[in-house]
């Protein structure tokens, strides 16, 4: 099996032991605490599930400023997000142990335990500097500039022990999978070749159809299907709801043992090219020989090239950096001259009438009226779901 990024064997922080891990929860209730932040609680689950191998706790200031500039952690790593604790609150002080709470979660439960190993002010230039380039602007109308830059300038840096996965675990049972749980998974179904699959939407034929492409292209073994579980824009379609379309459509339309559906704890980041690497990394961790990276992937508004997301990994993530793979592909849609799904780039003699088309916006509407969308663009079994979600939403 591919190895994780930065070891050889996965380092997830999850306090595994029920021992150890009801006594680290009494020791808990005694220490400081501390309330996360969202963004803050998501880098922790993700560092308990192993999906940010080898890190092993929050980075400090001049990690995260490296990290946010080129890439590399100050020792080297190749990381292409900072993963940090920023916080609005002054009263940690260096080299306190504190009890991390969940802000997600009802009565704030305790998600881990952190020694502090550095407590840093960050200026508004810094917050503003490392915001630009994570997500290529500094419009604060971008989701992911908007939260960024309103987490806090007091910076905690620091080893963690994570102690529970938030509500992941509760409300998406059977769905919410740790990197070593997907690695344990993949080696039992005997898959050697595996191509991951990001999604935060539901998914219409044509993604269907992108994933059986890659599948068969690289002669893969299966496709795990892994859906983003945490906070996500207004107006998204819950996680909940994605779940079910998702598994109605790989419960009927494909083989036995091809597809594993899946899901992990995190916020969106909506970062596009930057956040594609970092699915790229946490995709190896998990066990993934290859990842689709799609048109404007992680992307939001009109702030990205339609394929950034893809030239990232040519022109800025060096060579050996990642042993995963990327699948680049193009918008895929139905052709009407076809008569099935073909990515539009390698379908020269289309024009876009040729194409089976509808916006976001025109697919709420149907959607919202009781209207399915054609087979052509999604399944019926799929849009009956949908259709109800959308039209318990205006009851």
């Amino acid at each position: 099996m591919i190895k994780p990024h930065g070891s050889d064997v996965l380092y997830p922080l999850y306090v595994s032991d029920d021992a150890a891990r009801e006594q680290l929860l009494k020791e808990a209730e005694t220490l400081p605490s501390l309330l996360l932040n969202s963004a803050a609680a998501a880098n922790a689950v993700m560092l308990g599930a192993g999906y940010f191998n080898p890190l092993q706790g929050y980075m400090n200031l001049a990690d995260a400023l490296a990290v946010a500039e080129n890439m590399h952690t100050t020792d080297g790593l190749f990381w292409p997000v900072p993963v940090v604790n920023l916080t609005q609150d002054t009263s940690i002080a260096n080299g306190a142990r504190v009890a991390l709470r969940d802000p997600n979660v009802e009565g704030h439960p305790i998600l881990g335990i952190m020694d502090v190993t550095n407590v840093e002010a960050v200026t508004d230039s810094q917050i503003a500097t490392m915001a630009s380039q994570i997500f290529g602007t500094d419009n604060n109308s971008h989701p992911g500039v908007s939260t960024f830059t309103q987490l806090g300038n007091q910076l905690l840096s620091g080893p963690i022990q994570v102690l529970n996965f938030s509500y992941f675990r509760d409300e998406f049972a059977g769905t919410f999978q740790t990197a070593v749980e997907i690695r344990a998974d993949i080696e039992k179904r005997g898959w050697n070749k595996v191509v991951a699959f990001q999604t935060r939407n539901p998914m219409h034929l044509a993604h269907e159809e992108l994933c059986r492409m890659a599948m068969e292209r690289l002669e893969a073994d299966g496709c795990i299907v892994h859906m983003l579980l945490g906070k996500l824009k207004a107006g998204d379609i819950p996680a909940d709801v994605r779940d079910a379309c998702i598994r109605k459509m790989v419960d009927v339309y494909f083989p036995p043992n091809s597809v594993m559906v899946s899901g992990y704890g995190f916020d969106m980041l909506y970062a596009g090219p930057r956040e594609a690497v970092l699915h790229a990394v946490f995709r190896q961790n998990m066990g993934a020989t290859h990842l689709i990276v799609g048109r404007d992937h992680a992307g939001v508004g009109d702030y990205y090239g339609p394929f950034d997301a893809q030239t990232i990994f040519t022109e800025s993530v060096p060579e050996g950096a990642l042993d995963i793979e990327i699948f680049s592909a193009d918008h895929t849609a139905w052709s009407k001259k076809l008569n099935k799904v073909v990515m539009m780039r390698e379908a020269p003699d289309h024009d876009k009438d040729d194409f089976v088309l509808l916006s976001g916006t025109k697919v709420r509407e149907m959607l919202s009226e009781g209207v399915a969308p054609p087979p052509e663009f999604s399944r019926p079994e799929v849009a009956e779901i949908l259709m109800a979600y959308y039209q318990s939403e205006i009851a």
